[in-house]
C-alpha cells in the first residue's frame, strides 16, 4: 500500500471515528433530562426527606411559622381493640394557612417534627396508632396521646381517644392452603426435514420431519391442612351497657375478646384449608415439517401432552365447642362460627365465671 494510500485510510477512519462520538454525545445528551427525571423520581420514592422539602412535597416545622395546633382521628372517633387508626394533626398559621400532618393528612408536615406520647395505645414514626388486641390491657381505661414540637416548645395538642369494642373481632384458627402443583414443562419441536430437489431433471425426495417430545405432566397439587379443635368460653358482664367476655382457646393460644352485642361481632374461623390446584400438563412438541422435494417429505408426528396434576383434597374442619353462661344466652347472635368441612359446633350452658 502506497503512502497516500495509507493517509487517506486513516484520515477515512477517523473521520467515522469522530462520528460515532458525536452520535454517542447526542445520544446521551438526549438520554439526560429522562435520567435526571429517573433519578430524582428515585430519591423520592426512597423517601429523601431533603430531596422531598426541597421539591416542595415537604416542609421542616423549624424553619415554618405556626400559631397553634390540634390533632384529631378523621376515620373514627374511637378505637377499638387491635385497631390501628391513623393521626392527623392541623398546624394554623399566622397568616390563616393551614398546615397538616403526612400519612392520614396527605399534607406536607413531618411525623419526625413531632414526639408523638401514647397512653394505653401505641404510636409509630408515621403517625398511626394501635390498640392492643387483648381488652384486658385497655378495659375500663381511655387512651390518650399527647402531642409536643421540639422546634415550637410553646405548642402542645392532647386528644384523649375512647375505646370500643363494637367492632368486627376476627379469630381465625383456618388450616392453610395447599400447595399448588408445578406446571408440566413443553415438548421440544421436531426438526422440519432437509431440503429436496423438485428439478424435474434432478429429481430428489425432501427430508422427514422429526417428532416432536412428549410435554410431562403436571404435578398433583397438596392437600390442605385441618384445622385444630377450637374452645370458646362466653359470659355476660351485666353493666348498664351489656358486655360479651369472650375467651377463644386452639392450638394452645388462648385469645380474649370484649364485644358489644349491640353491633359488635366475634367471627371465629376453624376451616380446613383449601386444596392445592393441579399443575398443568405440558404441551407436546409440533412435528417438524417434511422437507420440500421429488416428493416432499413426511410430516414429523406432534408429541403428546402431559396429563394435568390432580387436586388435591381440603383439610378438615376443626370441632368448635362454645360454652356459654345462661346469662349470655341472648346475645350468642354477636358470635358467627365457621368450620368448613368440619362436624356441627357444639354448644353448651353452663355457669362461665368472669373470664378476668
Amino acid at each position: 500500500m502506497s503512502s497516500s494510500q495509507e493517509t487517506h485510510k486513516n484520515k477515512t477512519f477517523r473521520a467515522a471515528d469522530r462520528i460515532f462520538a458525536e452520535q454517542c454525545v447526542t445520544r446521551m445528551l438526549r438520554a439526560f433530562p429522562v435520567m435526571c427525571l429517573v433519578a430524582i423520581s428515585l430519591l423520592v420514592l426512597n423517601g429523601c426527606t431533603a430531596v422531598k422539602v426541597k421539591l416542595g412535597m415537604k416542609i421542616y416545622l423549624a424553619k415554618t411559622a405556626v400559631a397553634s395546633m390540634q390533632a384529631s382521628l378523621p376515620k373514627s372517633s374511637a378505637i377499638a381493640p387491635g385497631q390501628k387508626l391513623g393521626l392527623v394533626v392541623q398546624f394554623t398559621q399566622p397568616d390563616g394557612k393551614i398546615l397538616l400532618t403526612e400519612g392520614q393528612g396527605s399534607g406536607k408536615v413531618l411525623w419526625s417534627d413531632l414526639t408523638v406520647t401514647p397512653t394505653v395505645v401505641t404510636a409509630d414514626q408515621k403517625g398511626r396508632i394501635t390498640l392492643p388486641r387483648d381488652p384486658r390491657v385497655s378495659d375500663g381505661k381511655v387512651a390518650h396521646v399527647s402531642i409536643t414540637v421540639p422546634s415550637h416548645p410553646d405548642l402542645h395538642a392532647e386528644l384523649d381517644i375512647p375505646i370500643t369494642y363494637d367492632y368486627k373481632f376476627n379469630a381465625n384458627f383456618s388450616g392453610s392452603s395447599g400447595s399448588s402443583g408445578t406446571n408440566g414443562t413443553d415438548g421440544i419441536d421436531g426438526i422440519s426435514g432437509s431440503m429436496g430437489s423438485i428439478d424435474p431433471n434432478n429429481p430428489s425426495p425432501g427430508g422427514n420431519g422429526t417428532n416432536g417430545s412428549d410435554g410431562s405432566n403436571g404435578q398433583d397439587g397438596g392437600n390442605g391442612g385441618d384445622a385444630p379443635p377450637v374452645d370458646i368460653r362466653v359470659t355476660l358482664r351485666a353493666d348498664p351497657h351489656p358486655l360479651l367476655q369472650v375467651s377463644v382457646l386452639a392450638a394452645g393460644k388462648q385469645r380474649f375478646y370484649l364485644i358489644d352485642p349491640q353491633g359488635g361481632v366475634l367471627t371465629v374461623k376453624a376451616d380446613g384449608g383449601a386444596a392445592g390446584s393441579g399443575g398443568r400438563g405440558g404441551r407436546g412438541g409440533h412435528g417438524g415439517s417434511g422437507g420440500i422435494g421429488t416428493p416432499n417429505g413426511s410430516n414429523g408426528m406432534d408429541g403428546a401432552s402431559g396429563r394435568n396434576g390432580f387436586d388435591g383434597s381440603p383439610g378438615k374442619g376443626g370441632r368448635i365447642t362454645v360454652t356459654y353462661d345462661p346469662q349470655a344466652k341472648p346475645y350468642l347472635a354477636a358470635i358467627h362460627l365457621s368450620n368448613q368441612h368440619g362436624p356441627a359446633p357444639l354448644f353448651r350452658e353452663e355457669p362461665v365465671a368472669p373470664l378476668w
